[in-house]
């Protein structure tokens, strides 16, 4: 397999290279002075379309590919200047040829230039899409793939030299608060104009000059001519059949953009497994909202205590249904005014199967095999309002709530060879709500003040229960929790509630010293408070409820306990700018307090600490650039640690907290370099990350007895340091038609557990590698091969993964799309293949022409029928090796309507 990869790539460069030659040379002005960023376009004569272009570098530099023995029109232009338009004919050998452009003084006169592909405009790209689409483009994540220096990684975050996109925007307005996986996966590629790539953006105009927003990058999408003001969009409705039932698909997408207000929609319903909106996204989409106090040195963790959720691999299980609704709006009723909001569903079925081997280290009687069946119902909604009010430059005023409210429930049936048939019901119903508050005020050119507030409130409730057929396999663990054994079997429960409620505030002032330095102050709190109860009961045979009396705890089998949190700290900033540098050193003095009361007992710790900071930005040239950041923060903990009842975690993990935990403190280090050379579509990308935590908690973990893989743990303070570094580069290079990619992960970890009363230290060593080739023929069929490879290693085991993949997509006779993707699999310890698996998927549309309003597509999935996939894991204790049952063979037929 890798062979034939590799002569594949061979050849695809070889037969692109034969092909062509390259022109090259120098733009300079009359006096000499080379010119950087001139267009350089290459028009073949005979096709009459654009061929090839180059941007020239500091020294004016270009290079083009182009056809052997073919004419060319070259067109070199600069702003300000006349353009230059010369016949060229391409022969059998390379040619050097300058070009020399003079003063443009004429106002009467207008050169018409052919459209550019990529356009500088300051820390503004500017990707004309259409000279970059195959037509085989259905939406915008299909759109920036062609983009030369974007990315699209496997998590769906756009990347840009490197950076993770923050926000996505259609003609200058937020697509559902800017998140970008809806945006890549939604908007229509017909649609697309312009991608504008936005480096050092920043939210808040006022405050672009005072903070650093080198890492900040968002993208405005620019609608083509005749989408706005017009609804535009697509319909897709499909059907089909499998071995196990019926399948839909129904798919509507409609959107309206006006200059004063848009509307966006998005609906999907099917049970093909092609997941919308993912829990993950759900609890990842932050709405906007960010932590103003995140910044001052101090994470503080709220926890979460959401369900146990098994979690899809890859978006992959036995059996998928998705629900999903969304709509986001935008109203501008006058300048100073902005209104948005957007509200999202998601409700989803999930049936999964699965078997996992678990293999312990220090007592192979422990090894378990367990074979579980899951069914999940997930419900997730939330709505967001947002105002922003800005009558003049001076000022801004921004206000956002946020509300999330969710129904989720899991049913699982457990087959343990340690414990028998255990069926496990989870579910919970919690709430939150987000508010945020920011304005900002410039009184002149030199003082700049913001003042931001967010309040934060959440209400979680978890229930848990377990029924244990085969009791004596769970006699030891009942006797810790005290169940009545009289019965004819265990069944426990736990009910547990949370609640919240933080607010985060902090005012910050900017002194402009002069046009190389500032200095700001910020003065802010943070105020956080939490409840947390639990209880422990058994439902008995007659359905009544018996409250147990655990043997260990002094018999606590409930939880009441209330835990607050206060931070004011005072932090100063200091920014020079001197050449290439800027140097960002700050440091920030906190006052800490916490207390947490249960049981008529209050534990206090009070205390004081300096947190520095330091940012330093060397900006080599304009799309080159290095940055080194340190920090030191102070880490806190959720109430639940605090807790010293017993807690059900699980039939198979018990936990009791402890009152006088302490904070932890952590060093952070991060070097990054980025480069994107506009010359040659050279992409670089490396990091170095470091972060060392002191007193870091950690758990001491027992099991309930010799041989049983029922644990008991509980947090301390650890004595040792806990460190992780990681090592990650990316370089990308465009070779005329041919795209190429190498990237490297390394990491490495290490954190320090209690096993049985031993120290034990956990390490693990992970290395991932990639390569990438893609072809980029405006209408040949395009190739993207792609090789993976990864070693996991911990505590003296090691897995390796092999992962070869390739696309196809071509635009056949301008009338058909065919898309195909396959990949392989192989999973391997020292000694063996685990198992290996692979996937095939294809898909063949028919268009009439491109401006037709309606496709037929017909699309399969998993081609080879797989059956399962693998993964494995390890920790300090034990590797376990897990089977995931996924969709069989799938064929469904669809029927997309353009508007």
């Amino acid at each position: 397999m890798r062979q034939t990869i590799i002569a594949l790539l061979f050849l695809a460069t070889s037969s692109v290279a034969l092909s062509q030659i390259k022109l090259e040379g120098v733009v300079k002005d009359s006096i000499g002075n080379p010119l950087e960023l001139a267009n350089v376009v290459a028009i073949n004569q005979e096709t009459k379309g654009l061929e090839s272009y180059g941007i020239t570098t500091d020294l004016g530099k270009f290079k083009l590919s182009l056809k052997k023995n073919t004419i060319y029109k070259l067109q070199v232009s600069y702003i300000g200047m006349k353009t230059d338009e010369q016949i060229f004919e391409a022969k059998e050998s390379d040619v050097t040829k300058n070009f020399t452009l003079r003063n443009d003084n004429t106002l009467d006169e207008v050169n018409i230039v052919y459209e550019m592909p990529v356009v500088v405009r300051g820390d503004t790209l500017i990707y004309n899409a259409d000279s970059f689409n195959k037509g085989t483009e259905r939406k915008l994540e299909d759109v920036l793939k062609n983009l030369p220096g974007v990315e699209i990684n496997d998590e769906g975050q756009v990347q840009v030299e490197g950076k993770t996109v923050s926000k996505i925007m259609v003609d200058g307005k937020e697509f559902f608060d800017g998140d970008t996986k809806l945006a890549v996966q939604n908007i229509p590629s017909n649609a697309v104009d312009k991608v504008q790539v936005l480096k050092n953006y920043s939210e808040v105009g006022q405050l672009s000059g005072v903070t650093n927003n080198q890492d900040n990058v968002a993208i405005n999408i620019k609608l083509k001519e005749g989408k706005t003001n017009f609804w535009f969009g697509n319909i897709t409705a499909g059907g089909g059949a499998s071995n196990q039932n019926g399948l839909y698909l129904f798919q509507p997408k409609l959107f309206y953009y006006s200059p004063k207000y848009s509307i966006n929609t998005i609906t999907d319903f099917n049970n093909l497994g092609e997941i919308a909106f993912s829990r993950r996204d759900y609890f990842n989409f932050t709405g906007g909202f960010r932590s103003p106090s995140r910044s001052s040195g101090t994470n503080i963790d709220l926890g979460s205590n959401s369900l146990g959720f098994l979690t899809a691999q890859n978006n992959r299980a036995k059996a998928i249904n998705t629900k999903f609704g969304a709509a986001n709006f935008s109203w501008s009723p006058n300048k100073a005014l902005d209104l948005s909001g957007f509200a999202i569903f998601s409700g989803n079925r999930t049936d999964m199967q699965e078997i996992r081997d678990v293999q312990y280290f220090d007592n192979a009687s422990r090894n378990e095999n367990k074979e579980t069946n899951t069914h999940q119902s997930s419900d997730l909604g939330m709505v967001k309002l947002s105002a922003k009010y800005k009558p003049n430059s001076s000022n801004q005023l921004d206000y956002d709530i946020l509300g999330r409210l969710s129904k989720e429930s899991q049913d699982q049936n457990v087959l343990s060879t340690q414990i028998g048939t255990i069926n496990e019901l989870e579910n919970s119903s919690p709430y939150s709500i987000n508010q945020n508050l920011n304005y900002y005020y410039t009184l002149d050119a030199a003082n700049i003040f913001a003042l931001e507030i967010q309040h934060f409130l959440q209400d979680e409730d978890p229930f848990y229960n377990a029924i244990l057929d085969n009791k004596d396999n769970y006699d030891k663990t009942a006797t810790i929790l005290g169940l009545d054994a009289n019965q004819l079997d265990y069944d426990v429960a736990q009910d547990k509630r949370v609640k919240s409620n933080q607010m985060d505030a902090k005012l910050d002032y900017w002194n402009i010293l002069n046009k190389k330095s500032d200095i700001n102050f910020t003065f802010g709190s943070i105020l956080s408070s939490q409840k947390f109860n639990s209880e422990i009961f058994q439902f008995l045979d007659d359905n009544s409820e018996f409250d147990p009396t655990p043997t260990i705890l002094n018999g606590l089998d409930t939880n009441a306990i209330e835990y607050n949190f206060t931070d004011l700290y005072l932090a100063a900033h200091y920014r020079l700018k001197s050449g290439k540098f800027t140097f960002t050193p700050g440091v920030s003095a906190h006052a800490y307090s916490t207390n947490n009361t249960q049981f008529n007992v209050k534990t206090t710790d009070n205390f004081f600490r300096i947190l520095p900071d330091f940012n330093m930005l060397l900006q080599l040239k304009k799309s080159e650039q290095i940055t080194l950041n340190y920090k030191m923060q102070t880490q806190f903990t959720d109430v639940s640690k605090f807790a010293s009842g017993l807690v059900l975690n699980s039939y198979s993990s018990l936990f009791s907290g402890v009152p006088d935990l302490g904070n932890a403190l952590s060093h952070n280090i991060n070097l990054s370099y980025f480069s994107f050379n506009l010359f040659n579509y050279t992409n670089v990308y490396a990091s170095l990350n470091y972060n060392k935590s002191i007193d870091n908690i950690r758990n001491v973990l027992e099991p309930v007895d010799t041989n049983s893989v029922v644990f008991v743990s509980s947090p301390f303070n650890s004595g040792f340091a806990d460190e992780s570094a990681s090592a990650n580069g990316r370089f990308q290079r465009t070779f005329g038609l041919i795209r190429a990619s190498v990237n490297g992960n390394l990491s490495y970890s290490k954190f320090n557990q209690f096993f049985q009363s031993t120290p034990t230290v956990n390490e693990s060593f992970s290395q991932s590698y990639g390569s990438e080739i893609r072809t980029n023929f405006k209408t040949a069929p395009n190739v993207e091969i792609d090789y993976r490879y990864s070693i996991q290693e911990n505590n003296n085991t090691k897995f390796f993964t092999k992962s070869p993949s390739i696309e196809v997509d071509a635009l056949i006779l301008k009338v058909l799309t065919f898309k195909t993707d396959f990949s392989y699999t192989n999973y391997s310890d020292e000694d063996k293949t685990i198992n290996n698996y692979k996937f095939w998927n294809a898909s063949l549309a028919y268009k009439k022409d491109k401006d037709s309003k309606l496709e037929y597509e017909v699309k399969a999935t998993n081609l080879f029928n797989t059956k399962a996939q693998n993964s494995t894991s390890s920790s300090n204790i034990s590797v376990s090796a897990t089977e995931y049952y996924i969709q069989p063979l799938f064929v469904s037929f669809r029927l997309r309507y353009e508007l």
